[in-house]
């Protein structure tokens, strides 16, 4: 029985010891010269939080997609932000639909023509969807 005590110990004592030869990684230095993996396009359209210019291209499809909704008179530009959105209903999900959970950049506009306000949500196309909540 001693003999299995001493002979436990000893292998414990030997395989505690062959690790601790070896030096210790610096975990604050990278392990790895490849850059870090994107998920997304870098870049946001404009810092969030700050007003956003609207592109031509998008407002035109505001101004397009209005008329179509029989929507007359001039669209006046309240907000224009640039936003993450964290799914593909680009932060106005409908009742029913699923909705890719992916971070979207994108663009929220709110315009109001003759006291009504629409709410348009982009993502990465110019293709423009009218918040209706």
């Amino acid at each position: 029985m001693a003999r299995t005590l001493i002979a436990a110990g000893a292998l414990l004592l030997l395989s505690l010891t062959a690790c601790s030869g070896a030096p210790m990684a610096d975990s604050t230095q990278p392990t790895s010269s490849r850059p870090p993996f994107q998920t997304t396009t870098p870049g946001p359209v404009t810092t969030p939080g700050v007003p956003a210019e609207v592109p031509t291209m998008r407002w035109d499809a505001i101004v397009a997609d209005l008329s179509e909704r029989g929507v007359m008179g001039t669209p006046e530009l309240v907000e224009a932000r640039a936003v993450t959105w964290n799914s593909s209903a680009l932060g106005c999900p409908k009742p029913g639909m699923s909705y890719t959970q992916a971070l979207v950049d994108g663009m929220q506009v709110i315009v109001t023509v003759d006291g009504a306000r629409y709410d348009y949500r982009f993502g990465r196309t110019d293709s423009p969807k009218l918040c209706e909540r």
